[in-house]
């Protein structure tokens, strides 16, 4: 084959693993012989459409095998994935559609009145809409609201008109293979472009250290646009030939009901999502017997939630990663957990791991340094952004992380804290900067900064701090209203507190940490 790429790995697989379940979703199971087919055929509906190697595709709805085959079939054509949040706003999602310069949207039905608006003023000149849950699928047609004619067409209409022939692009493992938009300090999202061997790479580094098999079953509750749901939890088991369990959306009562049915192997989430099971009324009456591999990233594990699995025999694996890496760099053995209790654990096995000192140089163990990561899962550049990426890198090599943290003598590393001012909520990432930049628009504040609070149940949340400007008053209702729409609603602040005046450096910068203590 000359598709070296995540692309081909269907068209290998179908041949190892023929009729053997690789997705289930509801009701409904998908061989992989009947996946790859299907890949195919949406890869040539893509091309009937004009998408060439390079080009963008984006796809914007919850777990579902449409998700899987728009994956696989840009794969097949060289084409470049976007993967986009399906809890942004319109104007969030038009920024992403704009900024890849996407000209394909697969998009869920049920999410059409934001897939609409998100296309006007981009350059998306096709859509393909899936079914609404209960629905049809809706005839052909053009949007009127693009600045391009927008041309909508069914999803399942498309792909079964698709030629079942396999397309055989050149792809190496330089090319792009996706784009995951991550915020920064600026408050501007920006992509991260992941090429096929900076998946490929972490799939491997995955399988490797989590021991995974061709019997594994694995359950995603996880949204699969989240890096670590799509390449931790999804990809390596369909390269390896397991089985993955779809589902759309979290409840607990119906992931212990699915663990049962199936015989789930492997689960992956964040802590608030292991919180939510084990607390569930369910919990103890499941038969868990079969789950032996549980991953969870995103903050630290509350060691009451340690507890209440470990009483279940069930242990955790702890990870550290970020979009940037694809996301593995770190995981800790779930015979350490106990012992190295609060840490991130040990490197991936094709990824390096350093600690920095301000200047670059090596810190030793123990020391809190800047993290830095080298390996071929880190990202090369980020997508029409040669400041930030050069911005990015130490000796050319190693990507700084933005995150502080220190090794100990055996090597297992410690996140301590982070140079950058991102919130974690519930395993979301919210940016501070990109808050601020839309709460700043509001006609009552003067100044403002966004800061993470503890809550028992998603581990932080955004909390509000205000400045007003003369005469003006603000509650938290009037701006929760306010940003309705404007941001993804996980992003709105619970709370705002308004103050005097802000503390700040010479340079007049606000000073957060002074702020967190103060409140």
């Amino acid at each position: 084959m000359d598709n070296n790429g995540v692309g081909s790995w269907l068209q290998r697989r179908r041949h190892k693993s023929g009729s053997k379940a690789a997705l289930i979703s509801g009701t409904s199971t998908l061989g992989y012989e009947e996946l790859a087919e299907r890949a195919d055929r949406l890869a040539n509906a893509l091309r009937g459409r004009g998408v060439v190697k390079g080009d963008r595709v984006a796809y914007l709805g919850e777990n579902h095998p449409s998700f899987v085959e728009t994956f696989f079939a840009c794969g097949l054509l060289g084409a470049i994935f976007v993967p986009l949040n399906t809890r942004l706003a319109p104007p969030e999602l038009q920024f992403q559609l704009e900024d890849s310069g996407a000209r394909l949207l697969v998009n869920a039905g049920a999410l059409e009145p934001s897939a609409s608006a998100a296309v006007e003023g981009t350059g998306v000149t096709h859509r393909l809409v899936m079914a609404a849950d209960g629905g049809t699928e809706p005839s052909g047609g053009t949007s009127p609201a693009a600045v391009v004619p927008c041309e909508v067409a069914p999803y399942e209409e498309a792909l079964q008109a698709g030629a079942p022939d396999h397309p055989d692009v050149p792809v190496g493992h330089d090319d792009g293979a996706m784009i995951l938009y991550t915020s920064g300090t600026t408050g501007k999202p920006k992509g991260a472009l992941l090429t096929h061997g900076n998946i490929t790479w972490n799939c491997i580094n995955t399988i490797v250290d989590m021991d995974l098999n061709r019997n594994d079953v694995a359950l995603m509750i996880s949204p699969l646009f989240h890096v670590a749901s799509l390449d931790m939890g999804l990809l390596p088991m369909l390269l390896k030939g397991a089985t993955v369990v779809l589902e759309a959306k979290f409840d607990p009562a119906r992931v212990l009901e699915l663990v049962e049915q199936h015989k789930v192997t492997t689960l992956n989430g964040v802590p608030t999502t292991f919180q939510l099971l084990c607390e569930h009324p369910g919990w103890e009456g499941a038969d868990l017997s079969s789950l032996d591999k549980i991953t969870c990233g995103g903050s630290a594990i509350p060691r009451r939630v340690l507890d209440a699995y470990e009483d279940r025999g069930i242990g955790f694996t702890s990870c550290y990663g970020m979009t940037e890496t694809a996301p593995g760099v770190t995981m800790l053995p779930v015979a350490r957990s106990r012992e190295k209790a609060g840490s991130a654990g040990l490197p991936h096995f094709f990824t390096d791991v350093r600690i920095a000192d301000p200047m670059g140089g090596a810190v030793a163990p123990g020391e809190v340094g800047e993290i830095q990561i080298s390996g071929p899962n880190v990202i090369k550049e980020y997508w029409n952004r040669p400041e930030a990426t050069a911005a990015s890198y130490a000796d050319g090599a190693w990507f700084r992380s933005g995150d502080m943290g220190y090794r100990d003598g055996e090597g297992f590393l410690f996140v301590s804290d982070r140079l950058k001012d991102m919130i974690i909520s519930g395993g979301e990432n919210i940016y501070p900067a990109e808050v601020e930049a839309v709460i700043a628009e509001h006609s009552a504040v003067g100044s403002v900064a966004v800061i993470g609070v503890p809550d028992d149940k998603w581990g932080e949340v955004p909390q509000a701090i205000v400045t007003l400007r003369e005469g003006e008053s603000l509650t938290e209702e009037q701006l929760r209203s306010f940003l309705d729409g404007r941001l993804a609603r996980y992003k709105i602040p619970k709370s705002l507190v308004v103050v005097a005046e802000m503390p700040r450096t010479a340079s007049g910068k606000i000073r957060k940490m002074e702020l967190r203590k103060q409140l």
